[in-house]
């Protein structure tokens, strides 16, 4: 168990994946934009699908993080926002639409669960950030939630933290990590299966090297231990794995996801995507396209804005952990967060 929760370090001081990711895409849009594209400004903004979460949860929540000082009135242009942020990052499995049914391994269905959950948390100033990875097995008290149908789903105990999105959507996921952590939720981001591979396919693959052989009949991966050039189908499949390595816990493919953020990291630094404008706007609609946010950020402008605003944000100066957990007393195939230290790491996010 403590050597899986140390692979999760390995990621400590890289740029976290979403981040980069959208700095690359967006400032491409900009670029495009400077050039007239009207059409392609309006096709990518159309593309992003949004959620009301502030509304369908109303007061009942942690507070905000309090607002920085006003600009002063003399600033010309309108200043980028420097305040703290906390962003719900999911990746989704949703089943919804061929090409997520293919890639998912199954049937096409209109469920989905959060195969992956990062609590990215951007310190005052925007120049350091913490991100913190929480297991899709952990036991949590799922609050009741508001349905998009009308009424309020149950409150579940020791129930897995994933099912949260699969019974009320984004809404649920937000309230029940709000519910874990005790940190507000100031926005909401969430990856699909076909926008992920697509984005790795418009970077041109991504090298990844493995320490042990994976064969996972789930996901579909088969690799040697080595290294690897992974098309986006294949780089899925290795975010995805867990059954073919260690415990075939979630903990173990965690480790996976941090050594693919690491190689994803160095594949957006060695691509041209903002000297290509046909590479920038293939990896702008993939991102656009897999993007479901909370209202927040649900427009072009509000993305654009929040890129520009982390172009301070250093590698060096995020750090990525997990929450700790310990095997669940009840489910030894379970974890539940390991305590004082999960609350102690939520406060310091607050």
């Amino acid at each position: 168990m403590k050597g899986e929760e140390d692979e999760e370090y390995e990621g400590a001081g890289r740029r976290p994946r979403w981040l980069k990711i959208a700095g690359g895409a967006l400032a491409g849009v900009l670029v495009l934009g400077a050039c007239g594209a009207g059409w392609t400004f309006w096709r990518l903004n159309h593309n992003i699908r949004s959620v009301d979460i502030n509304t369908a949860l109303g007061d009942d929540r942690p507070p905000k993080t309090p607002p920085t000082a006003a600009p002063s009135a003399s600033t010309a242009a309108e200043p980028l926002p420097s305040g703290a942020l906390n962003i719900l990052v999911l990746g989704s499995d949703s089943r919804s639409g061929k090409e997520n049914a293919e890639l998912g391994g199954g049937g096409e269905t209109s469920g989905a669960r959060s195969d992956t959950a990062m609590v990215v948390h951007i310190d005052e100033g925007r120049t350091a950030a913490t991100v913190v990875s929480i297991p899709r097995d952990t036991l949590v008290t799922r609050p009741s939630c508001p349905r998009e149908s009308g009424g309020s789903t149950a409150v579940a105990y020791n129930a897995m933290f994933n099912s949260a999105y699969a019974v009320g959507g984004p809404v649920c996921a937000v309230k029940t990590v709000e519910s874990l952590t005790n940190v507000r939720m100031d926005h909401y981001i969430e990856i699909d299966f076909a926008g992920f591979a697509e984005l790795v396919d418009a970077l041109g693959g991504v090298t990844v090297t493995t320490d042990e052989d994976i064969d996972d009949e789930d996901s579909h991966l088969k690799l040697a231990a080595g290294t690897h050039h992974l098309d986006g189908e294949q780089a899925l499949a290795l975010a995805r794995t867990r059954h073919g390595i260690g415990d075939g816990s979630d903990l173990g493919r965690i480790g996976l996801q941090q050594k693919l953020v690491k190689a994803l990291l160095d594949q957006i630094a060695d691509t041209s995507l903002l000297t290509d404008p046909a590479e920038l706007y293939r990896a702008a609609d993939a991102v656009t396209r897999s993007l479901t946010t909370d209202t927040g950020l649900g427009s072009l402008d509000d993305l654009v804005r929040l890129g520009q605003s982390l172009k301070g944000l250093s590698s060096g100066a995020t750090r990525t952990v997990m929450m700790p957990v310990v095997p669940a007393p009840y489910d030894r195939n379970r974890v539940v967060a390991d305590e004082p230290e999960a609350k102690e790491l939520w406060k310091s996010l607050r």
